[in-house]
């Protein structure tokens, strides 16, 4: 038997209403890039309210690639330069949805223009680039976050709940599996667009684990398989934490795994299904519980995209209440992230050719 819940419409969990008069009016997005995950970005900004969300431009390398992706998502403005983005007036903040290694750049680009920045996972390709583009952002007071969508889904709320509440005990071990069939995509496989598991995977696995254990692990222990560019295809590590607790992460770019979390505890378990966008639950009954996503404009291209709201309306309440960062995937979170995701690579030797360490 399982329990179903509506997913959308309520934010009151974990958003707060504010009066403020900039609550009143829309915010305003620009997209950077045309891809599939900016497509689904898109789509899910369109389950939300267009008197509070509204998408006013995009930018691509390929103009005619931005008119396209335009006229699909009925945005006003389409730009063949990511600098023509920067130096458009009209946005608010901006969703970073290029590959990994354009992050740092294009992120220092729009918070140069004053733009607010939504940027897709990983941060950056490093801890150093991680490192200067907060800094940057604090100095010039404007809201960053790296778009670690997980944690905005109901049932990681949920599962936070639990785990303060003592529901659980206290957390043992986490044992996360990722993995899809994903050789032939280039963006995993080739060094110069920042592929790898670790990047683009272990980042849901890592942060589930600090989800659950709330402090940096103190020993990192990894090994892995790197194919003919040097970029890791498969990695097994173990993140210890004080009291000989442990997170168990395998990830896979050769394979489907079974893509769960469980976080265990001395009073139960609960298990994310899908861990990474996870609409359902196993409890700690061992009942299903379950959150129902919306339907958007558009099929989107990767599972569960409609729950990118949460985040974009973490977002939208962040820059109501003046707010540069939001503690659900705070700066501090994005540095130890980028730390540990450091670590593992320098275990499982990937260097990327174009790596800015200092």
């Amino acid at each position: 038997m399982s329990a179903r819940f509506s997913s959308y419409g309520n934010f009151g969990t974990y958003f707060t209403n504010n009066s403020d008069p900039l609550s009143m009016s829309a915010t305003r997005w620009g997209i950077v890039s045309a891809g599939k995950i900016s497509h689904d970005f898109c789509v899910a900004l369109s389950t939300l309210s267009f008197d509070e969300h509204k998408i006013v431009a995009v930018a691509a390398r390929d103009r005619a690639r931005a008119e396209e992706f335009a006229k699909k998502h009925k945005i006003p403005n389409a730009f063949g330069t990511y600098t023509e983005l920067a130096d458009f007036k009209d946005v608010d903040v901006v969703y970073i949805g290029a590959l990994n290694p354009q992050h740092y750049e294009i992120g220092m680009l729009m918070l140069e223009h004053g733009k607010h920045v939504l940027c897709e996972k990983p941060l950056c390709l490093n801890l150093y680039q991680a490192k200067n583009l907060i800094q940057y952002a604090e100095r010039k007071k404007l809201f960053l976050m790296e778009a670690v969508w997980s944690r905005f889904f109901p049932a990681y709320q949920y599962l936070r709940k639990q785990i303060q509440t003592g529901m659980l005990g206290e957390i043992q071990e986490v044992e996360v599996s990722f993995g899809f069939s994903l050789i032939n995509v280039d963006r995993l496989s080739k060094n110069d667009l920042g592929g790898g598991v670790i990047l683009d995977l272990g980042i849901y696995a890592i942060q589930v684990s600090q989800w659950a254990f709330q402090e940096p692990p103190v020993k990192i222990v990894a090994n892995g398989e790197v194919n003919t560019e040097g970029v890791d295809i498969a990695v097994n590590a173990e993140l210890h934490y004080t009291r000989n607790r442990i997170s168990k992460i395998s990830l896979s770019g050769k394979k489907q795994l079974d893509n769960k979390a469980i976080i265990k505890g001395t009073k139960g378990e609960i298990t994310l299904i899908n861990f990474w966008c996870p609409i359902k639950i196993i409890d700690i009954d061992g009942k299903e519980r379950e959150w129902v996503l919306p339907q958007g404009s558009h099929p989107t291209n990767f599972l569960n995209s409609e729950g990118l709201r949460y985040e974009a309306e973490a977002v939208r309440q962040a820059l109501i209440n003046g707010k540069i960062e939001n503690e659900t995937v705070s700066h501090n979170d994005s540095l130890l992230f980028a730390r540990i995701e450091d670590e593992i690579r320098q275990q499982v030797g990937v260097v990327y050719n174009d790596e800015k360490v200092n």
